[in-house]
């Protein structure tokens, strides 16, 4: 058996009753009960109602991502419900077990002192509680990528053949879950090729069948863009590509990034990340055969990513999730490395900024001025119906990317519709009632978005190509504590046309 990896002594979280002990433990329970707690409180986020929008629509993937989520939700709905709690509930137990899997993976290659460092390191991270509490691609992939990483541990470490083709069943799961999941494979050949010790077993038909069944559990996804002339594919690897390649160079967008992976990570340990990669250059240089094999492993599934996307910041906005499965193998590293002294502050952090957090959620003093909130979406729906109840017959739509349309169509037994309804790209709901023919000469309630309350005329003119009449009515203003802060234009849209050509 592998000896485990041990370079700290840490008295913080080990002597007994100890005043700071008692600190950290009280921390680390108020996190996991305020995260538990907001999963009621907090509102429905346009991302919880978009990938509900998939799970209402089964496929074998979907437009902008894989279907992993879709059907995580459709089982929890299923057996709870279609309720925003219910949501919720599937993102945070799948986040608990993710957690649970956390813990395995870090007794691989710690001792007891650095399970547990890693263990507070990893429930102090905004990182969880955004996993916890927003329904996302995220949620799946992060538990798969862990789960597959103790397979691969358990294959290459302790040589148990049969872990190979878990590895492969669960970094397929990973890749049903979301693209960045194709790190895992590459991860792996990483560190074979890097490790001589490890090197042979790129010969190694346990390799080559871990592989063909991660292709093979991948099939899904596969299938659905072939059948869709690899349409989610591009969306993710050429169409982006092609606006990094349009974009300037931003050293700005590159701080912005640096600054969202620190509130995702909470200051402390982000930083710690960092120093620590340093040390590894500078002990190391480019001699990377000579990093010890294990910490070697953590390396090639934490900095490709980590490294990558934060050089991708220069050209192209990398969102603050993006980076988050490196984060597995990046904490248990640091729970290798982070001296003790480090622990409580990490932890006040937290406690501040998720205190600043809850306020934010449940009062919600400062205004969100974007559709990416929480609040007003059921005011919304419960106005919109109002509206419907004088306009029967008429269908709804929005014209944002997805956001408006997909809440509504989560309180909604009708389809809602997106923008394709104007000829634009509509990211799934292109791909979901797409013979907008079946629609020509109906009549139809326009809700438009306007989160900075400015004035309701932005889309008149394209209305005016597909519909003969536009009536604008009074607009939909949602308060709170007296103050409003959504407002939604409506209009009355009668006798559609649609475009000649629409998306597929």
């Amino acid at each position: 058996m592998n000896k485990k990896l041990r370079y700290f002594d840490l008295p913080v979280i080990t002597s007994g009753t100890s005043k700071k002990s008692l600190v950290v433990f009280f921390i680390l329970l108020f996190l996991i009960v305020l995260r538990l707690s907001l999963t009621g409180l907090m509102g429905l986020m346009p991302q919880d109602a978009y990938y509900f929008f998939y799970s209402e629509h089964p496929a074998l993937s979907y437009y902008d991502h894989p279907g992993a989520i879709a059907w995580a939700l459709w089982f929890f709905t299923s057996l709870l419900g279609k309720k925003v709690f219910v949501v919720k509930l599937a993102a945070t137990i799948v986040t608990l077990l993710t957690q649970v899997a956390f813990a395995v993976l870090a007794m691989c290659f710690l001792d007891f002192k650095g399970v547990l460092l890693a263990m507070i390191l990893l429930l102090s991270t905004v990182m969880i509680s955004v996993l916890s509490l927003i329904a996302s691609p995220d949620v799946p992939l992060v538990f798969f990528w862990t789960l597959s990483l103790i397979a691969l541990y358990l294959a290459v470490f302790r040589e148990i053949k049969q872990c190979w083709l878990w590895a492969g069943l669960l970094m397929g799961l990973a890749f049903d879950s979301k693209y960045t999941a194709v790190f895992l494979p590459a991860g792996l050949i990483l560190f074979l090729v890097l490790t001589p010790l490890y090197r042979k077993l790129l010969l190694s038909k346990w390799l080559y069948a871990c592989l063909l069944l991660f292709i093979i559990t991948a099939l899904p996804v596969i299938i659905w863009n072939y059948d869709h002339d690899f349409a989610s594919f591009r969306f993710q690897s050429v169409n982006r590509a092609e606006e990094a390649e349009s974009s300037y160079f931003s050293v700005k967008d590159f701080f912005g990034v640096i600054g969202h992976q620190a509130f995702l990570l909470v200051p402390v340990l982000f930083f710690s990340l960092i120093a620590m990669l340093w040390g590894f250059y500078k002990k190391y240089r480019l001699k990377l055969s000579s990093i010890p094999a294990q910490q070697l492993f953590l390396l090639s599934f934490f900095a490709p990513v980590f490294i990558g996307f934060l050089c991708i910041s220069f050209f192209y906005w990398v969102k603050i999730n993006w980076i988050m499965p490196a984060y597995i193998t990046g904490i248990i590293l640091a729970g290798m490395y982070v001296k003790q002294k480090w622990v409580l502050p990490q932890l006040i952090a937290s406690l501040v900024i998720h205190i600043v957090m809850a306020v934010e959620i449940i009062f919600y003093p400062v205004i969100v001025r974007s559709d990416d909130t929480w609040v007003g979406w059921n005011d919304l729906s419960q106005q919109v119906k109002s509206i419907k109840a004088h306009y029967p017959g008429y269908f709804i739509f929005s014209a944002d990317d997805y956001k408006t349309a997909a809440v509504l169509n989560f309180y909604y037994d009708e389809m809602v519709y997106g923008k394709n309804i104007l000829g634009e790209p509509a990211l799934q709901f292109d791909y979901v009632n797409t013979n907008l023919q079946t629609l020509k000469g109906k009549n139809a309630l326009f809700i438009d978005s306007h989160p900075n309350l400015s004035d309701c005329e932005t889309y008149l003119p394209v209305l005016n190509r597909y519909f003969t009449q536009i009536t604008p009515l009074q607009p939909i203003l949602v308060k709170k504590g007296g103050s409003v802060v959504r407002k939604f234009c409506v209009y009355a849209c009668l006798k559609y046309n649609p475009p000649a050509h629409q998306a597929p």
